[in-house]
This record gives structure tokens, sequence and C-alpha cells, in this order.
């Protein structure tokens, strides 16, 4: 389609543009031009009123419940979700039933989500039903479509295991995302270890837990000299030595959820398992740390850690709650409430994360193809059931005004306007 983009305020430190109010011209999915243009009669004219255009957002954390979990999301409610949230591709992890564990498995994804808007890319998984026993086949799995391989929200306790994926992985450039947690160290906790576990009388996940694993992946990463990726990142901590561990060399990158930058334990007090994530909440202190890691390069990119969970999973007592919530919708006004800019929004959630992916970035330019987000900051947009397009509705967020709206997004010679 052909549409012009009028009024835009680009952000894109890669464009000659960037930091410029300009329209934007799009023909047959490649920007034509960029700069004071006059409508033409046979294109689609978007009147952005000096709002936000970055490069298409791209989610590195995200689930589905296809196959096996459709009844929580299939892929057309994800990527309608998406691109809701401004997201134009998706990294899908492979926490399925089946488990995403083979070339056939990764072709199934790709084929189901051909020609939308919204790329959704598939992540294998690192071992065979995620057990951390036998490596998955990774090779035949990068060969048919998977950027990268992760064992979602189960760490990979063994430490043999661990060594030998990396190992593998190294002999093809393949990347390992992995989530850190110690399971001796965390048990059966599902609360950040604080004053505030204590108050509420469950037993808290310590920091050390994560802290502890990631300092063995780091070890791991240095002592077979290959990339690794740590997944949702929630303590100072962890902070701490990944930073250390970049300045010695060690090729590790990580990344942090939106609502870990906004949320924090006290909002457990009440017991709403809306808040139930993982990692948990943690504290105040935590917070600022996640934020000066981002802003300092320690923190690679952000993402959603979307996980959409049917009502009979989330409202029933704390303890037995399944973890997570619905968040692509969410994560640009929270990225916006926790303060920050939006050329390190456009950094963090849109350029940096393909990167990691090694990834073809978008740029906004004249010739490139199309693929960019625009969104105001200001607008305020009243998040609920009319207007969530999630299968499931697991978020504490539902039923509040936020503020920062996705307006149109781009891909694909497709576009959406909300």
């Amino acid at each position: 389609m052909n549409l012009l983009v009028k009024n835009v305020t680009i952000t894109d430190p890669q464009s000659k543009f960037n930091n410029q109010q300009c329209d934007v011209r799009v023909e047959n999915g490649t920007i034509k031009n960029i700069g004071k243009l006059t409508a033409d009669k046979s294109e689609t004219i978007f009147d952005a009123q000096g709002a936000f255009l970055t490069p298409g957002f791209f989610d590195l954390n995200c689930v589905a419940g296809d196959p096996g979990f459709e009844t929580k999301e299939d892929i057309q409610t994800l990527t309608e979700t998406a691109k809701a949230g401004g997201f134009t591709g998706l990294a899908l992890l492979p926490q399925t039933s089946p488990v995403v564990q083979s070339k056939s498995q990764v072709e199934y994804i790709i084929n189901k989500a051909k020609n939308n808007l919204v790329d959704v890319l598939p992540v294998g998984a690192i071992s065979q039903n995620r057990e951390a026993k036998e490596l998955a086949e990774l090779f035949d799995m990068q060969q048919a479509g998977a950027v990268a391989f992760s064992d979602g929200d189960r760490a990979l306790q063994d430490d043999g295991f661990m060594s030998r994926a990396l190992q593998y992985a190294k002999g093809f450039d393949a990347l390992l995302m992995v989530y850190p947690e110690n399971k001796s160290i965390a048990g059966k906790s599902q609360i950040n270890e604080s004053k505030n576990s204590v108050l509420l009388g469950m037993k808290g996940l310590p920091a050390l837990a994560e802290e502890m694993h990631i300092a063995r992946d780091i070890f791991l990463a240095s002592y077979n000299e290959t990339k690794i990726h740590i997944s949702n990142i929630s303590t100072a901590g962890a902070v701490a030595l990944i930073r250390k561990a970049k300045k010695d060399g060690v090729q590790i990158s990580c990344d942090v959820t939106a609502h870990h930058l906004v949320f924090t334990e006290e909002l457990l007090n009440d017991f709403d398992s809306n808040y139930k994530v993982k990692p948990p909440l943690r504290s105040k202190a935590d917070v600022k740390a996640l934020i000066a890691g981002l802003k300092d390069g320690t923190i690679d990119a952000i993402t959603s850690q979307h996980r959409p969970e049917e009502i009979e999973f989330k409202n029933v007592e704390f303890e037995i709650a399944h973890y997570g919530i619905i968040a692509l919708q969410t994560v640009l006004p929270l990225l916006l409430k926790a303060g920050l800019d939006i050329a390190l929004i456009a950094e963090k959630l849109a350029i940096n994360p393909r990167k990691l992916l090694n990834l073809t970035v978008p740029v906004i330019e004249e010739g490139a193809k199309a693929n960019f987000t625009v969104f105001n900051t200001a607008e305020k947009w009243l998040y609920n059931s009319a207007s969530n397009h999630s299968k499931s509705a697991n978020s504490p967020l539902l039923g509040t005004e936020l503020t920062g709206k996705v307006t149109l997004v781009y891909n694909n010679n497709q576009s959406s306007l909300r």
C-alpha cells in the first residue's frame, strides 16, 4: 500500500533524519521520500501530529500457546496484540506442547505466521523437552529458521550440560538465551526475599539464586570463549556482575522486562496473582539499578515477557497461581512511566534486539524497507477488555488508563492504524 505519514518526529540514531520532524512517504513497502512532502491523491494520509517514529519494535521474549495451548493465545491473536503494542517482530519461545525442538516444529511456526505484518521468528529449545538431559536438534533448527535457542523459563541446572551446549552452539555461531536461577537456592519460593516476604509470611527467593547462576554462566562463557545471553535479569547484583563481565571481555548480553522497571514487590501485599511473575518483582533499589544498567549499556534490550494464561490458572490462591502477565500492549506505557527517553526506547526495543539475533535492523532512510512504529507519548487510553487484543486477561493493568499509545505500525507492505 502507498502511505504518507505527515508531521512525524523521527527517532533513529542510524538515520540522517534523526530528531527531525518530517513527512515519510511509503510506496510498495519501501520508504520512497523523507522531507516536507505534498500529498498525492492515490495514497493514504496519516497525520502523526508530532508523534515519534522509530524502527519497528522487536520482542526477544514472548510466548504463545500454539501448538498445544491455543486457548491461551494463538499466532493470530499474538500478532494482533503485538501490532497494538507497536511490535513488528517477535522471537517466540519454545515452551509449547509439544516443545519446539526439531526442524519440522520450527517450520510449523514459520508457516503458521507467514504473510503477516509481524515477523514471528521461532526460538528452538536447547534441550529435549526442556529437561536439560539431551541436546535438541540445534543445528537442524537453525537451518530451518530458528533465530536462537532457549529453554524458556527453565534454567539449565547442570553445569556440564550447560558447558557442552555452549561448545556445540559455538560451532555454528548460535545464540543461547538462558534464564538465570539456581534451583537449589530458589527452592519453591515465589516472591522476592526481603522484609516484605517476612511480612507476608511467604518464603522468599533470594537475589543470590539469580546472581550465582549468572556468575556460573559468565565463567562458562569465558572458559568456552563463546557468547551467551541472559534473559530477564532482575537484581542490582546481576547488573553489577554483567557490567564487570563486559569490561573483562566476556561475550555476554542480557535483557530486562518492562514490568521489572516499574513494578516492585510492595504490589504483592494484596496477593494479586496478576503480579506473580518469574523472576519475582524486586525492590526499588533493584529497579533503580536496572534503569541505570540500561542507560550505561550494561543491559542490551528490553522485552515484554508476554505470558498469556487462562483465568483458572490466575484467579486462584497466590501460591498455586501460574507465573506471568500479558504484556505486549503495555510495554511502551511502562517504559514511559519508568522515565526512559525515546532514543533509549528505540535502541533497547527496536535496534539492539535485532542486532543480538543477527537480523537486519530497520533504518529510517530513503530506499530502505519500511518497518516502523509511530507512537504518541502523551496520548491516554483505557486498557480494558475492549482494547485488549490477547485471548488472555492476566494483566494487573487491565481496567486502568495508560499514557503512551501506538498509533501506526508498518512492515511487510502492510499497515495497522490505531
